[in-house]
């Protein structure tokens, strides 16, 4: 026995009771848990510690530290506890007995030294030794089951004894206050009705396993129904008692954790909810919604989509799409997403306009009709679906969308907890929805506007002109990639193609601003510009109104010629090269002597105009790097598969439409916007303008 003294008076608790207690036994005192009593079993186990002092300090150990906040909880609210897994002390001291295992709990109490906590340790290595050491110890076992039957009566708990035959006894604890029905002594099938439906299975399966062949400990969580109808979680964990090689009977404690379980979901639920935070779109981001509350809150959750503030007429008909759905596994297979828009029935119109969640709970397999559309309603019934919850998704005081949490295949339906932390999920995900949100505005808003005006190509007398253009998969890669062609009055033909630093609105207005001012650069003709001028002019406008902050292009002039041939003139402003596909040879990238920078870099610097005949049936590509550009490749490489994938389109004598839109078809899963605009003489064109040449020069 190792004690010290304390207050006077008549002690509510005796510890020296457990001085020859095979379970060790240590009690600590006042709110900084100084310790004044452990027994000899206590001192075996973890070697000897320094009366009088904090806890803090007598535990020195690296994972004491648990503990010690462990005699903090229970010192402060009053409520015992019980480790959830078995914890091990490697014996570091003189005479230490070896690595060990046990499990610990800690209750309040009140003795001599005042209010404090009295901490009990179960060696659960003990049946390694059973054989060896079952006479010897069978008296001391049975003096240490009663003794550690009556402390755990302090704690919420159960304690219970199997036999051989099945038979359980009650030893300490109330089950029949907890589950408002009276103990059976057997675990029959009228037992497993108070666990949960989806539960039986595992704790069926747990126990077989701990008990067939070498026995070990038996440790399961499951779901137990209440006196009010709900279930909460509970953990059973036993010992099997061996002797003479035999298994005499099994030690078991059952202890509410809902609270602990509870804590731990909701940390789970709210690091899912930050991949909502990496979704590239709407659809995406509420499909991370969807499958983070499923199967721990709820066996299948859809989000519905409504339209956008001020799109629905007052009093009309309320509509939404189902943009994500998930279900558990074991339940029948999702109906694919179709971006279909359905009426909004009465119920979900009802939890839209009032902003509260609704619940309904109906025979398993029979939703009320209209309260989803046919089709999800359908896979309810397949289901065999018990509940339907129906909360709204609430986002800048405005409801964007609304998500039907089911219950299916017996599922009791959920609690007013599993509600409130539903709703707590779907409140904390506001940011990162509002932000796919806005991007997939922004992003509509950069495609409507730049396919506005990336117009259709004119038609031109003597040749083929086609331009194709590709948004990103990204959400926010859109809006910088342009092109445009314009038919002049003298019947010439300009080709221009760009890429404006950004990928978003504001590049797409600087776009739609850089096109319209080379149009008319190009257009009047007063005084015809070469191509090197046009973007030296351009290059001056843009930089003295900051239109934008770096511009690169390839403006090229067409002429016709006799026999059916053109003469291209053009320049390049820091852009990809032309690709020029012959009617007869290889193709080659028409590069002159290198690009000259791009825009809105130096606009005083002269630039460079080139030159090269088209004879009919020449291909001339104009395209932007996201048609080149693949990340972790070198960008020549990507020219290379260019040349050859255009070269064997080509040589399959594609329409050059086709033959563009091809080429932006083998990128696959895109990182930016690409845009692609070509040029071929097919022979037969108007009046030659041929006459007018601009020389190789720098403008």
């Amino acid at each position: 026995m190792t004690r010290i003294g304390g207050d006077a008076g008549v002690p509510e608790l005796e510890p020296e009771v457990f001085d020859d207690a095979i379970v060790a036994v240590a009690l600590t005192a006042g709110s900084e848990h100084r310790l004044v009593y452990y027994n000899g079993a206590f001192r075996n186990l973890f070697g000897p510690r320094e009366l009088g002092v904090r806890a803090a300090d007598a535990f020195t150990e690296e994972k004491a530290a648990r503990y010690v906040q462990m005699l903090d909880e229970v010192f402060h609210d009053g409520k015992g506890r019980q480790v959830t897994g078995p914890r091990t002390t490697e014996g570091t001291f003189p005479g230490a007995p070896g690595r060990r295992h046990f499990i610990y709990s800690c209750s309040p109490v009140v003795s001599r030294f005042g209010r404090g906590v009295l901490t009990v340790c179960v060696d659960t290595t003990a049946q390694v030794d059973a054989v060896e050491r079952a006479e010897e110890l069978s008296e001391e076992r049975h003096q240490a089951l009663h003794r550690y039957e009556a402390l755990m009566g302090a704690v919420t708990q159960t304690v219970w004894l199997m036999q051989p035959d099945g038979t359980i006894s009650e030893l300490v604890g109330d089950f029949e206050n907890f589950t408002g029905n009276r103990w059976r002594p057997v675990i029959d099938e009228k037992w497993l009705t108070f666990v949960h439906p989806h539960d039986r299975a595992h704790l069926v399966r747990t126990w077989q396993e701990a008990a067939e062949g070498t026995p070990s400990m038996f440790v399961c969580t499951f779901r137990l129904r209440t006196t009010s109808g709900d279930y909460r979680h509970v953990q059973s964990r036993a010992v099997p008692i061996v002797r003479e090689g035999v298994i005499v009977e099994w030690i078991g404690a059952t202890a509410d954790i809902e609270d602990q379980w509870r804590n731990r979901l909701r940390e789970r639920l709210l690091a899912r909810v930050a991949t909502v935070t990496a979704a590239d779109d709407v659809p995406q981001a509420f499909g991370a919604v969807a499958a983070a509350v499923v199967p721990e809150l709820t066996d299948a959750c859809a989000v519905f989509l409504l339209p956008a503030p001020g799109v629905t007429a007052a009093g009309g008909p309320l509509t939404a799409v189902r943009v994500a759905s998930t279900a558990r596994p074991g339940l029948p297979g999702l109906p694919p997403l179709r971006e279909e828009t359905h009426p909004v029935g009465p119920v979900a119109r009802q939890v839209v306009e009032s902003r509260k969640p609704r619940m309904l709970v109906f025979p398993a397999g029979s939703p009320p009709d209209g309260v989803l559309p046919d089709l999800s309603l359908d896979w309810l019934r397949a289901a065999r679906a018990t509940s339907l919850t129906l909360v709204p998704i609430v986002i800048d005081a405005a409801v964007v969308a609304f998500a039907c949490a089911a219950g299916c295949a017996d599922s009791p339906p959920p609690g007013p907890r599993d509600l409130a932390l539903l709703g707590e999920v779907l409140h904390e995900v506001r940011d990162p929805l509002r932000q796919a949100m806005e991007l997939e505005r922004t992003r509509h808003t950069a495609l409507t506007l730049q396919r506005a005006l990336l117009t259709p190509t004119p038609r031109v007398p003597g040749a083929e002109l086609a331009a194709h253009y590709q948004p990103a998969s990204k959400t926010v890669e859109v809006g910088g990639d342009w092109y445009d062609a314009l038919l002049l009055p003298d019947g010439s033909v300009t080709l221009t193609i760009g890429d404006i630093a950004g990928h978003d609105l504001d590049a797409a207005t600087s776009m739609s601003q850089l096109r319209s001012m080379l149009r008319v650069i190009a257009y009047d003709q007063s005084r015809p510009l070469s191509p090197a001028e046009s973007l030296a002019q351009l290059d001056r406008v843009v930089d003295g109104l900051a239109i934008a902050p770096l511009v690169t292009a390839v403006h090229t002039v067409l002429r016709p010629g006799p026999d059916g041939r053109w003469h291209a003139a053009w320049s390049n402003a820091g852009h990809p090269p032309p690709l020029l596909l012959p009617a007869e040879g290889a193709p080659r990238f028409l590069e002159g002597e290198g690009p000259d920078l791009p825009l809105c870099v130096a606009p005083g610097l002269a630039r460079n105009t080139w030159h090269h005949d088209l004879g009919t049936e020449d291909t001339l590509l104009l395209y932007t790097d996201g048609l080149i550009e693949v990340p972790g490749t070198d960008l020549a490489d990507g020219m290379a598969d260019l040349a050859t994938a255009a070269e064997a389109a080509v040589r399959r004598g594609l329409p050059l439409a086709e033959l563009c839109a091809l080429l932006l078809a083998g990128v696959g899963e895109r990182r930016d916007d690409a845009a692609v605009i070509g040029f071929r003489p097919v022979g037969g064109p108007p009046r030659p303008v041929w006459p007018m040449r601009w020389e190789a020069h720098r403008s």
